[in-house]
């Protein structure tokens, strides 16, 4: 596989909490560095709460004390014959320079940079650190107070961040998250007018809602979903359509 020279930057961002950022950052960055031996880095500027550097450390515990996630890690590890991605902490401020400064540091290529980035506009150096990304991808929900959310926010990157300031976005990605079978499909259809109407970008694949899918890994566990030592459970990603959705992913950043 030939490395890209330059580092894709991406997002999944939203002005919304609990529609799944911070889950999509740890689901695609394990996908793509345990199973398709992409090189990822993560920084997780959402200051103050810095949720992914928790994750780590709890998964790590988890995968010493349960037996079998203990024999699926060893695996992995002297399969792939590298180590697990580094999560790293920043503010938004500072995040884009950080991420610069460990690229060149780096004695290993770096091919995809996640970062996760606080869910509210009025975050110091919020605006600038999104204007630095290549792609963004929004997880939204059929939700009124979401939907609202996401589509001013969206129109905010578009039409003042990207048209009126130098900045490094190719694509805004909206993309259907927890999606309910049991919920009715007009619903769904007056959200994806709106969509089409502002001429915003909407993926085709959609992740199904599941509460496995959102569980991390338990000292139980047999199997996991969300873990950033582990990627995911190539059952569970079929069942929840991440594995289409990961297709997608990789056809729009052009990796």
């Amino acid at each position: 596989m030939k490395t890209k020279k330059e580092p894709i930057f991406v997002a999944f961002s939203s002005q919304k909490g609990g529609v799944g950022k911070s889950t999509f950052t740890t689901l695609v960055a394990s996908i793509l560095h345990y199973q398709m031996n992409y090189n990822v880095v993560v920084f997780d500027a959402d200051f103050p709460q810095h949720s992914l550097v928790k994750m780590k450390e709890r998964d790590l515990s988890i995968v010493m004390e349960n037996v079998v996630l203990k024999k699926l890690a060893y695996k992995q590890f002297t399969t792939i014959n590298k180590k697990a991605y580094p999560i790293l902490q920043e503010k938004a401020d500072n995040v884009l320079n950080a991420a610069k400064q460990f690229i060149s540091e780096s004695n290993i290529p770096v091919d995809v940079v996640f970062f996760d980035l606080p869910g509210t506009v009025n975050t110091a150096g919020i605006l600038n650190a999104l204007s630095g990304m290549h792609y963004i991808f929004t997880p939204i929900t059929a939700d009124r107070v979401v939907m609202e959310s996401t589509l001013v926010f969206t129109q905010l990157l578009r039409d003042v961040v990207m048209k009126k300031s130098e900045t490094a976005i190719q694509s805004i990605n909206l993309f259907w998250n927890q999606v309910d079978g049991r919920e009715s499909t007009p619903l769904y259809d007056v959200y994806n007018q709106a969509i089409e109407e502002l001429d915003f970008s909407l993926m085709q694949s959609q992740i199904k809602s599941s509460t496995r899918f959102r569980k991390e890994s338990e000292a139980t566990s047999k199997f996991v979903f969300r873990s950033t030592l582990l990627p995911p459970d190539k059952r569970l990603s079929k069942a929840s359509g991440l594995d289409l959705f990961i297709e997608e992913f990789l056809t729009i950043i052009q990796l």
